[in-house]
């Protein structure tokens, strides 16, 4: 081979592996994974696909480790990426918990959702505020009404709804939306132009789903679920879901796997939150996602 020759050869082999490495950086930076930031629907916050949650058993789960291992486990969690924490006014300490475990962190590398108790003879902006104070945070990036059960709720449920707004207009709620449970409830989401985002609950088998009566002790209806969250992410709704475990009804990895590739890849999901209390639960939780967005 000519001097000429070689040196050209030489330049296209370059070439080609240089082109060869960086399609290989982009098709690994294109994989989907559990800790992308991805935008709840027309709100426009981004969260982790994969979020942490406090309220396994309405928070005990977590109320049991005591503040230094959950605050670990927080911890944890940031570090492995999920960077989208919720709570609940109903799941009690949990936010001075979270508000302990994330001190000085940030605020604006991760989010924040809390969910607010509808009922009557309270303030709403007294209520936020308190909840802030409670969870050393100057805003929520997400507020949800929780619970809402009946068919009813978005009639029943004005007065909280105007006061979120409220704390919109305030800048210390910047979405908004509710989390439902059972059928009659469910079926007023699509269409709601109030509602930014719902929280819904899903899985696979059905365990602790939406039915006819919000607390069914049989299966709910998956394939009515599955409808309707299809339906309000075509209106641009955000949607996490929740009781990706069936509420700890999963003892086996596959139904954990499974219920998370159905939640993204069936029901098209923007987000999942699950209960950790353990490190080894994190662990599995993003490796069964990052499996079933593949």
């Amino acid at each position: 081979m000519n001097p000429h020759s070689r040196r050209d050869f030489l330049k296209s082999g370059i070439a080609a592996a240089t082109f060869a490495g960086t399609s290989g950086l982009s098709l690994t930076a294109a994989t989907p994974a559990a800790t992308d930031w991805v935008t709840l629907g027309r709100s426009d916050v981004k969260v982790t696909r994969l979020a942490f949650g406090t309220g396994t058993l309405s928070g005990q789960v977590q109320r049991d480790l005591g503040q230094d291992q959950f605050t670990k486990l927080v911890r944890y969690a940031y570090d492995r990426g999920i960077r989208f924490f919720e709570t609940a006014e109903s799941y009690g300490q949990m936010h001075q918990m979270l508000g302990i475990a994330l001190k000085g962190i940030p605020r604006d590398s991760y989010r924040l959702m809390s969910k607010v108790t509808t009922r009557d003879g309270v303030n709403p902006q007294e209520k936020f505020d308190e909840l802030r104070k409670l969870a050393n945070t100057e805003y929520f990036d997400v507020m949800l009404l929780h619970w809402q059960h009946t068919a009813s709720w978005p009639s029943d449920s004005l007065r909280w709804q105007e006061g979120i707004q409220e704390a919109q207009t305030r800048k210390i709620v910047i979405a908004r939306g509710a989390s439902v449970h059972g059928l009659p409830a469910l079926r007023q989401v699509p269409g709601n132009e109030w509602l930014e985002i719902a929280m819904i609950r899903m899985n696979h088998k059905g365990t602790a789903m939406d039915a006819e009566q919000y607390n069914t002790p049989g299966p709910g209806n998956v394939s009515e679920v599955v409808t309707h969250v299809t339906e309000v992410r075509k209106q641009g709704m955000g949607v996490i879901s929740m009781k990706l475990v069936g509420e700890g009804a999963f003892t086996k990895r596959e139904d954990r796997q499974a219920a998370m590739r159905f939640a993204f890849k069936t029901a098209g999901v923007n987000c999942v939150t699950v209960g950790y209390k353990n490190t080894a639960e994190i662990d599995e939780a993003i490796d069964n996602l990052n499996l079933a967005l593949t």
